[in-house]
Formats: C-alpha cells, structure tokens, sequence
C-alpha cells in the first residue's frame, strides 16, 4: 500500500477527505452535468392511470389523486428540483385543505368548473388557467361540476427536501371558510390597486385566466419572438413582476405553424406540457415527438431546439427552476450559431 492510501484510509477512518480524492479526474476545466437524462410522457398513459386511480381509490384512501411523472434515477420527481404530475378531482369530491412550505401550481388541461381556495379566496378552474398556490398559503378543492377536472399539480418539493426545510399541517375542518369573493386578488392585484398591497418574499395566489394567455398570444403572434422558444409569455409575480414564485418560474411558449429554432443550452432544468399542438424537440441529438397531452423534460445544460411541423400553431406550458439560479447569480445561457 503507498504512503497516498495510508493516508486517504487515515482519513476515511476518521470522516476526513482529501480534496485530491474530489477532484480526481475533473482537472481544472469542467462543467455542469446533469443527474438525470430527458423523458417524455405521454397523455395516453397519463390518462389512463387517471382513469383507474379515479376507478380504485378514493380520497379518503389517498388524499390527494395525483400520479407524478417520475424520471428514472430521481426516485419519483420530474427534475432534481421541481416536480409535476396530474391531479384527477371527480365531480363533487373535496381535496381537503392544508398548507405546506412547497410552493406549488395548478395548470388546467381537461374539464372545467371546479375551484380551488386559498387562503380563503376560491379561485375557478377550466382549462389554460394557472392558479398558484405559494408557500405556506391554505389550500383545498372542490370539482362542484358534472365532470371531472384534471390539472397539473407542479411543487418545488425536490428542492425543498434537499434543503430539508418541509413543513405541513392538515386544516382543522375538510375546507376552509371563503371570506373573500370570487374575484378579489384580481382587482388588488391589478394596476390600480390598494394602498395595503405590499412585496412580500411569498406573492400571493393568484389566477392567470386563459383568456388573457390567449389574448396576448394573439396579440403578439406575429412578433419576431425568442430565437430559441418561439414566443415567450412569463406568468409574471402580480405585485413586483418577478418569478412566479419564488423557486419556479411559469411560462408559456408559442411556436407558430412550420417554425423551428435555434439549439441553446442552460443551467436550468424545464419541464414542457403541450397544451395544444404537435411538434418535437431535439436534445443532445436525440428527437423526441410531442403531441397534445404529452410532457417531456430537458435536463440542465443540454442543447435543445424545438420544431413545429404542423399547420397549427404548438403551445407549450413550461416550468423551470431558472429564479433559483438566477437568485444566486448562477443562471448561464449558451446559443449555437
């Protein structure tokens, strides 16, 4: 045994490393590598499971029927930092209510005419919505349609629990009172607004209403948009303009009919919905085809381009941990000519 082994077991022996031992092999130059590899979902197999999860249990049995897309080697998150899966609420079933530290998003794919509350406030549901729960904020819901509703239920539980911070508490009764009307974060929320509203490091909920989504996508269709996402719409904080929340940041990506962008690279993972439309995304050389339904995720610092072959235009709902990195100054971007 040379004398580097008896020292690196020395040290092992008393919980002790030597950073020879660390950067073994790396040298001086390196750069990000992601955990995990890129997967696709696709909307056939997430509503089948939907279906006989709504024909087994109840939610009494699971509290919550919500089937998360799972990337192998993460053991049961989307990306090492945000997590997203779809929610199935069946006509007049409650979600009970709770609060915890996870930040949290609905995003309406199927159905309409349910609500969630927070902190007192319902907030409706049909198909496009964004409704955000940040953390800590109490939260139920209630499908009082005729059909059932399903929508993406998108956290930054990964991060959470590395950091290792989770807190969470069941409401004393299956649903919060509403003290305030259907309505109301819209209008202190709006440019006008009440001398009270104040920043936070939490913003409030919130809900995007498709309709405006839709509006300025119409609006803006014609612009030269981003080189490398088509047109980008960012579901902005209501009160500062900031992220989303303060974890994850929501968007929305429009590529029009027969559009194709650039590769670039970053140090934010994304987690791709495709509310309407047809396309694919190659990554790292790989493509992968996408249709309505179907979610897929490009991993941190892989190069990626999208291409919308079809007469109509592809929406794309993403979600990405870009306000954490940017938070700390480690946001990084590269393009490809």
């Amino acid at each position: 045994m040379s004398k580097l082994d008896e020292l690196n077991r020395e040290l092992e022996e008393k919980n002790l490393l030597g950073y020879w031992n660390i950067v073994r092999g790396r040298g001086d130059d390196y750069e990000p590598r992601s955990s995990f590899e890129p997967s696709l979902w696709k909307w056939k197999d997430i509503w089948s499971g939907l279906e006989k999860a709504g024909e087994t249990l109840d939610l009494e049995q699971s509290f919550r029927r919500f089937i998360a897309f799972a990337t192998p080697s993460l053991g049961g998150t989307t990306t090492h930092t945000l997590l997203l899966g779809a929610q199935l609420v069946k006509p007049g079933e409650i979600a009970k209510a709770h609060h915890h530290t996870m930040g949290a998003i609905r995003f309406v794919v199927k159905g309409g005419g349910a609500q969630t509350v927070v902190d007192g406030e319902p907030f409706p549901m049909y198909p496009g919505d964004l409704v955000t729960t940040p953390g800590w904020t109490w939260h139920d819901h209630y499908n009082g349609s005729k059909e059932p509703i399903v929508w993406l239920d998108g956290a930054d539980g990964p991060l959470m629990r590395f950091l290792q911070v989770g807190f969470g508490e069941r409401y004393e009764s299956d649903q919060q009172s509403q003290i305030r009307a259907v309505g109301t974060s819209a209008y202190e929320l709006s440019p006008v607004r009440p001398s009270w509203i104040k920043d936070a490091k939490q913003p409030p909920a919130y809900r995007y209403k498709w309709e405006d989504t839709e509006k300025a996508l119409n609006a803006l269709g014609e612009r030269p948009g981003d080189p490398h996402d088509g047109i980008v719409l960012r579901y902005a904080n209501p009160v500062n303009g900031g992220p989303t929340l303060p974890t994850l940041s929501c968007e929305m990506h429009m590529l029009r009919p027969g559009e194709k962008t650039k590769a670039h690279r970053h140090t934010s993972s994304a987690i791709y919905h495709v509310f309407r439309g047809s396309g694919s995304t190659m990554i790292d050389g790989a493509r992968r085809e996408w249709e309505a339904g179907d979610s897929f995720t490009v991993p941190l610092w892989r190069w990626h381009a999208h291409a919308n072959q079809g007469r109509e235009a592809a929406l794309l709902f993403v979600m990405n941990d870009r306000p954490v990195l940017d938070s700390f100054g480690w946001y990084r971007e590269e393009a490809r000519e």
